[in-house]
């Protein structure tokens, strides 16, 4: 292949392409991110690696690998892309983010837990300012966030999210939030003020999607307390879950961001021991943290975390009652 001159130029979607495949792994995986066909992103590849003169894909038995060259492609990528997001920060500052608009993408926790207090404070410090919310998790929330159909992410750490040392990201840790084993109030353990995990191994579970955060996270704990739940009923929403529990079906982890329910028959019980929990994180694309309206978000989502966490903790050291309630109202 003839190296081009050094006046080429490069179409960024092309380069967006690369970037995604090197995320996905495969041709398939990276045209479903991008809403395209497998010959289209082989196209915008083949084009990308015309236009910069070197081999960017190689056969690897039924797919294709990146070539050394393309790494060194893709450590320029993620420059450029930092550079154009400081560049709209920059522009958006120019403006003091008086106006325009705003997604924020969130997992359905971090929505009903955490979302209400920090846009009730931005709506005061950014009035003109257009927000939208989108209920995602990753991949598909980093997908949005890469895209640039959302600006934050709000996410929890745990197999289909980015590594923590993705460059293409600015991370804002959040919270961490512990999650409570939920029994029905005449559970034989209903009674007791901390449940040991292991003696739930026989009883049937009530767990998410095992590509939700919640319903992978439920898989972790119990495989860590050395039993594989049996999966009764799978429900991702938490009040289902709840219901659910309350009338008996099974027992369940919930994490205290989306407590307390006010139910009379579920009793929520912190488990014996190291508490399992989720890491909570909020993202923006690197480059963009410094935009005002971010800055803004990030900051609001902070205190809300923190005001949620303080208000989980006190939640936690009160529940004795068998029906699910405490002397301060806390994990119902």
């Amino acid at each position: 292949m003839e190296q081009v001159s050094g006046t080429f130029t490069i179409d960024l979607r092309r380069l967006a392409a690369l970037r995604e495949l090197d995320r996905r792994g495969s041709l398939a995986k990276t045209a479903e991110a991008m809403h395209l066909t497998p010959s289209a992103v082989s196209q915008q590849l083949a084009a990308l690696s015309r236009e910069l003169g070197v081999p960017l894909l190689e056969r690897k038995g039924r797919g294709v690998r990146l070539t050394g060259q393309a790494r060194v492609v893709l450590q320029h990528a993620d420059v450029i892309a930092a550079q154009l997001e400081r560049a709209r920060a920059e522009l958006a500052a120019w403006g003091q983010g008086r106006r325009g608009t705003l997604t924020i993408g969130a997992f359905s926790s971090a929505i009903s837990g955490l979302l209400p207090a920090a846009l009730t404070e931005l709506a005061k410090t950014h009035p003109a300012i257009d927000i939208a919310v989108i209920e995602a998790e990753p991949p598909d929330l980093f997908t949005r966030l890469d895209a640039g159909e959302i600006d934050v992410a709000v996410a929890v750490d745990f197999a289909e999210a980015p590594p923590f040392t993705d460059r293409r990201y600015v991370r804002t840790d959040l919270l961490t939030d512990i999650l409570d084993i939920a029994l029905p109030a005449t559970h034989r353990l209903a009674h007791r003020p901390q449940v040991p995990l292991r003696e739930l191994a026989a009883d049937p579970w009530i767990v998410g999607d095992p590509r939700s955060c919640c319903g992978a996270v439920t898989r972790s704990v119990c495989a860590a307390g050395g039993f594989t739940p049996e999966i009764r009923h799978a429900v991702n929403d938490w009040q289902s879950l709840a219901s659910l529990v309350e009338a008996g079906a099974g027992v369940a982890l919930i994490p205290r961001l989306v407590q307390p329910f006010h139910r009379p028959g579920l009793a929520l019980r912190p488990v014996e021991g190291q508490p399992p929990t989720r890491h909570v994180f909020a993202a923006v694309r690197t480059g963009a943290e410094n935009d005002p309206v971010l800055r803004a978000t990030l900051t609001h989502l902070t205190t809300a975390a923190l005001a949620s966490e303080s208000s989980a903790t006190t939640r936690g050291a009160g529940t004795s009652n068998p029906l699910g309630g405490s002397s301060d109202g806390a994990g119902t």
